[in-house]
């Protein structure tokens, strides 16, 4: 009888792939982790106790086939490993570096809940699609058949790409548009090279565009060409724009030179550190933190990767002010134990009430602590009297959280219905929205999301218009 392959979480402990010492790693921009080894990422998917309701899968918004990936890796079988990973998946390699597993799968595995350690399923899963890349089994893109139908997508982020990706597989004529000169979207300019490297967002990209897909960048939908122009040229339209729209900080000083967003602190050191462009407020200081004393806002995983940025361009120090305590930030632990372990400081319940100086000097911070819990059920934070202090700044970095821009008003289409929050009203497991032909996925619909609930929404909504343009096409051969 075969020696069982699986269930060896009683006796093999949880194991990540090597991380590099932070002394080096917060020297460069590359990613921090190592790859996992072939013997190594057997020994590791071997922990799976294979659940008969497996909770990781469950819990993944791609509902991937978890269990089954595992044990292919486990017996060796990496070339079905990966094809099992790429079924549910457009982007596995991605989402196997940038999920918050903590939160998601590995955050609901049953083993970890029996005290074992979760089994490492992200770190396995970046190995199964980067393995797959290395020995030429992730194939080009051959629709079977091409069809007529033309479908413009709005939007070069995760969502729109994987609907494109769907779509072009069965034969659809695609075109991207994007207001930047890469395509990614976030994938691209706003995660940072050390969470994320950025050939592996542009080898997906030019597998698209082998595929045909046609992406047009440097256009912005308003100016450059009009979304009613857009809806006469396409058979549908998928607006994936996902939402930029930096939120504000008020209080005495808030207009001080030196405050900045952190979608433009972040894009400029994306564009100078991974792509070598020039870039001139970059160059001039204004985004760039080397010297400086910078305090980053917020504690969510933007927040994150400026915090962790900041340290790698040379700053002489790096706070990050965040008005709850460590147990109740909305960023990932796994992500703040790497930027202490880098050397920045958290200064967990305090808040930024103004700043001093035309050209930033300090943050006023007061000092909060949690009091009753909120409509939501986390406990709402609260000022402490007379706790006012100086925080020394020279940069600060507003990472806030992003909220959706004003569409209809953008591109003149009243008709366009949205949300009292701003995001596109649209079905969540279609996309669809009330204007014939339109649909809309990611966080344009959701609000700030997830890379992977993205994906998820870009691969529903091509399956749903890939129904409706066949019911079309029975009507029209009747």
């Amino acid at each position: 009888m075969a020696k069982q392959p699986m269930l060896k979480f009683v006796t093999v402990d949880r194991d990540m792939p090597e991380k590099r010492d932070a002394t080096v790693r917060s020297k460069d921009f590359d990613e921090i982790y190592a790859e996992f080894a072939a013997a190594k990422a057997a020994e590791q998917a071997s922990r799976c106790s294979q659940c008969g309701v497996p909770y990781c899968q469950n819990h993944c918004p791609l509902h991937n086939n978890i269990p089954d990936w595992l044990n292919l890796t486990a017996t060796g079988r990496l070339e079905e490993a990966y094809q099992v990973s790429q079924a549910t998946n457009t982007f596995p390699e991605i989402c196997g570096r940038i999920c918050p597993q903590d939160r998601l799968c590995e955050g609901n595995c049953v083993i970890e809940q029996s005290g074992h350690e979760t089994v490492t399923i992200g770190a396995v899963e970046k190995y199964i699609t980067d393995t797959a890349w290395e020995n030429g089994w992730v194939k080009p893109i051959t629709p079977a058949q091409e069809r007529p139908e033309s479908v413009g997508i709005i939007g070069a982020g995760p969502g729109g790409l994987a609907a494109a990706d769907m779509l072009r597989r069965a034969g659809v004529q695609v075109t991207v548009y994007d207001r930047y000169d890469r395509a990614g979207g976030l994938l691209t300019y706003g995660i940072p090279g050390f969470k994320l490297e950025k050939d592996v967002v542009m080898r997906r990209n030019d597998q698209l565009a082998q595929a045909g897909v046609n992406f047009v960048m440097n256009c912005e939908i308003g100016k450059d060409v009009t979304f009613a122009e857009l809806r006469e040229k396409h058979d549908a339209i998928i607006v994936a724009t996902g939402v930029y729209k930096s939120r504000d900080l008020g209080g005495p000083g808030a207009g001080a030179k030196g405050i900045v967003k952190a979608i433009d602190y972040l894009t400029a050191s994306n564009r100078v550190a991974n792509f070598g462009d020039t870039v001139a407020e970059y160059e001039s200081g204004e985004l760039n933190a080397a010297g400086k004393k910078v305090v980053v806002i917020g504690g969510g995983d933007t927040a994150m990767d400026c915090v962790r940025t900041a340290i790698r361009q040379g700053a002489e120090s790096v706070k990050c002010l965040y008005r709850r305590d460590r147990a109740n930030m909305p960023g990932s632990q796994r992500e703040t134990k790497n930027a202490e372990e880098e050397g920045v400081v958290f200064e967990w319940l305090t808040a930024p009430k103004g700043f001093k100086g035309d050209t930033v000097e300090a943050v006023i911070v007061d000092k909060m602590r949690l009091g009753a819990p909120d409509a939501s059920g986390r406990q709402s934070p609260e000022v402490i009297e007379g706790s006012e202090y100086d925080e020394p700044a020279d940069l600060v970095i507003k990472a806030l959280g992003f909220e959706p821009e004003e569409l209809p008003t953008l591109w003149d289409q009243p008709e366009l219905e949205v949300t009292r929050w701003g995001t596109i009203k649209a079905e969540f497991t279609t996309g669809r929205t009330a204007m014939p032909g339109v649909y809309a996925v990611g966080d344009i619909v959701r609000g700030a999301s997830l890379v992977v609930w993205a994906i998820r929404d870009g691969r529903d909504c091509a399956e749903a218009l890939l129904s409706d343009l066949n019911a079309k096409a029975a009507v029209a051969a009747e």
